[in-house]
């Protein structure tokens, strides 16, 4: 009886002249089941193009990664103009007024939680994509973000529940009362600077991280790790000059302005990445 392994060598010479190989190529390299492999991802009829339907998973990740942040900054900045009261942050007399009038205080911050976790999360999207080629970078980036949620999550508590309740007191305290009250809400305006310095460091940190983890894995265009690194400069500068100034200042205004822009175009950069590299894919 012809054994199953005599077939083998007949095997292997059908598919080396079956299966068209190319000088200098990675094909003609490869072994003879994953030539055989290659052939049949081949379109009929289009000699050795290869099937195009197939989706880039580097693509659709950039893709996520850019509408995350995408929607994250866009859609909070909407919202807050809309229902956010706004003015001087530091005159706390007349800001107090303001906060302790708003019927939208609570539903406008825990809706700015929300969406600025989407936006940490389309960095987190991007850290996956990123820890192949640069595994420790990827990693310390992935764990300041996370770092950084959480603190964000202290900050809109304190921002977003605490302070509202500490200015209503103040607001609705008998006179005798009202100066006791209004230093208690201070004291929670204060620890929000804290929080707010704090929050920004950590995610100047993780942008840092992240962008020269951009740089090295070459994944990507540099310019998109470079506009990361200045992200994170300017989140670390506005971190430090709100533990020093407090929630306004003329560098804040400057650099808040400059942040948002940054990130801005780098979201609008990984989405330009993604839909590249699905183009590509099906070339």
């Amino acid at each position: 009886m012809l054994k199953v392994e005599a077939l083998y060598p007949a095997r292997d010479l059908l598919s080396r002249w079956c299966v068209p190989t190319f000088p200098g190529s990675d094909n003609a390299s490869l072994p003879t089941q994953a030539r055989l492999t290659t052939l049949g991802a081949m379109r009929v009829g289009h000699g050795a193009e290869p099937a195009t339907n197939e989706r880039s998973p580097l693509g659709v990740a950039l893709i996520l990664s850019g509408s995350l942040i995408l929607v994250g900054l866009i859609v909070n900045a909407v919202q807050r103009g809309l229902f956010h009261p706004t003015g001087a942050a530091d005159h706390h007399d007349e800001i107090f007024t303001k906060y302790a009038a708003s019927q939208a205080w609570i539903a406008t911050h825990l809706a700015e939680f929300l969406l600025v976790l989407v936006a940490l999360a389309g960095l987190l999207v991007l850290c996956t994509v990123l820890r192949e080629h640069t595994p420790t970078l990827a990693l310390l980036a992935a764990s300041a973000i996370i770092a950084t949620a959480a603190i964000w999550a202290a900050l809109q508590a304190v921002d977003g529940v605490t302070l509202k309740q500490a200015v209503d007191a103040w607001a609705a305290a008998p006179e005798v009362d009202r100066a006791t009250r209004f230093a208690d809400a201070e004291v929670v305006r204060w620890a929000e600077w804290g929080l707010q310095s704090y929050f920004r460091v950590l995610l100047g940190v993780a942008l840092l991280l992240a962008g020269a983890a951009i740089l090295l894995s070459r994944l990507m265009s540099r310019w998109l790790g470079v506009l990361l690194l200045l992200g994170g400069l300017l989140s670390l500068l506005i971190g430090f000059s709100v533990g020093y100034a407090g929630l306004e200042s003329p560098f804040q205004d400057v650099a808040t302005i400059a942040f948002q822009l940054v990130i801005l175009v780098f979201a609008v950069g990984l989405l330009a990445a993604g839909v590249r590299a699905q183009k590509a894919n099906r070339r």
